[in-house]
């Protein structure tokens, strides 16, 4: 009989991420032991009582040793100072991986950290989440049918990246593969820049005197927009850091295109606002239709 394609996994960082990485594997059958690392005893008292993990690891050796695969679920701005301490207690054999929002940084911080061995290092970022944080926040299907984004490097043997996307599949995701540096362009547009509207609206709400009577009229629209201003802010503060540059770019081109809007409001010119409504509209629609499409070919066996 064939045994589980991981013998034991790291994980540092024992939260969403990292939980449901760990629940995902558990529950194919793929993984004999999941060790886990956090910055409190409390979180990995509640990851072991939940049984995302195993073992609670205070140090970083205990986690890592005999480990196939160590996946660091943690704060990117984190991520040097985890690849550091791990250095010397890393295998040959073991492979590293991460689910950081971005990759260029995470990708220095690496060369950093392991020098002549970040072979040994997959970058990736899981296309999934929610706005809860922690343990509690773990669920096991939270990849499945989602996008796994693995940005390798020139120095990764092939079977190495393969192992981490068979993780991947295992927890259900569906691999995809971009440069470091396209990455972070992409994620600029798409998830960065959203978050940091989302965040600035609420906080813009919420100082208003009258905040108190606007967030009791608010209802699904603004729930809707403003989801994802529930994340961790910490991590989207390294995250936003972290891709500082193509956020920028992307935060000033949403900004002219807000005073082009401005001004047609201004104006009252209601075809100018109309043409872009219905030009976003047009978007969002087709942007839906592809993923029902793409969610559908999954569902029936597609890749």
């Amino acid at each position: 009989m064939q045994g589980p394609a991981f013998g034991k996994i790291a994980v540092f960082g024992v939260g969403l991420i990292g939980g449901s990485f760990a629940l995902a594997l558990k529950k194919a059958g793929a993984v004999r032991e999941v060790a886990g690392v956090g910055r409190s005893a409390a979180s990995l008292d509640k990851a072991r009582e939940l049984g995302i993990i195993d073992t609670a690891c205070a140090r970083p050796e205990e986690a890592v040793r005999g480990a196939d695969l160590i996946l660091v679920a943690a704060p990117v701005a984190q991520t040097q100072a985890i690849l550091a301490s791990i250095l010397p207690h890393l295998d040959a054999g073991t492979i590293v991986t991460d689910a950081g929002s971005t990759k260029c940084d995470v990708v220095a911080a690496a060369r950093a950290a392991l020098g002549e061995r970040v072979a040994q290092f997959v970058p990736g970022h899981p296309i999934a989440g929610r706005e809860q944080n922690g343990p509690e926040a773990a669920i096991v299907d939270l990849y499945t049918g989602k996008k796994a984004v693995l940005t390798p490097l020139p120095e990764n043997a092939p079977a190495d990246v393969e192992r981490v996307a068979e993780a991947w599949r295992l927890c259900g995701a569906i691999i995809h593969r971009l440069a470091p540096e396209d990455h972070d362009r992409v994620f600029a547009a798409v998830s960065h820049l959203p978050h940091l509207l989302a965040y600035a609206l609420v906080d813009d709400i919420a100082r208003k005197p009258h905040a108190d009577l606007l967030f009791q009229y608010a209802a699904s629209g603004f729930r809707d927009f403003t989801r994802i201003a529930g994340s961790s802010p910490e991590m989207w503060r390294d995250i936003s850091l972290a891709n500082q540059a193509a956020l920028l770019g992307e935060l000033d081109a949403y900004m002219a295109r807000l005073v082009q809007l401005r001004g047609l409001l201004a104006e009252a010119n209601g075809a100018g606002i109309e043409a872009v409504y219905a030009n976003a509209q047009h978007a969002r629609h087709n942007w839906i239709r592809t993923i029902e499409a793409a969610e559908k070919q999954n569902r029936q066996g597609g890749d």
